[in-house]
């Protein structure tokens, strides 16, 4: 990955612990972001199939897409918040993958 987004996750890491502290009801809000966040990408699914016939298609791919990524970087930051590397929790996480796939 492209060493800004580490950059980014470990700034906004910073940027929250400054605003809200760093205990654990705030890391406890942080996890539960990401429930937030997967919400917003069934919403936005159920935007590109057109599943509400009272809205119809709402969004596209690319909607779907960027909210996936908000998941993602939520999930990020989320690790570095419990005091973790979120490059190397993720490198693990790859390498299990990697290992599975083989």
């Amino acid at each position: 990955m492209d060493e800004s987004i580490w950059n980014a996750v470990r700034g906004a890491r910073e940027w929250l612990d400054a605003a809200n502290g760093s205990g654990d009801t705030e890391l406890t809000c942080r996890i539960l972001k990401l429930t937030e966040e997967a919400g917003e990408v069934a919403g936005a699914w159920i935007g590109v199939l057109g599943q509400n016939p009272r809205k119809g298609v709402t969004h596209r791919r690319e909607d779907v897409a960027a909210e996936l990524a908000d998941v993602a970087f939520t999930a990020l930051v989320a690790v570095e918040s419990l005091g973790l590397d979120a490059r190397e929790v993720l490198a693990a996480c790859a390498a299990k993958v990697r290992a599975r796939a083989t």
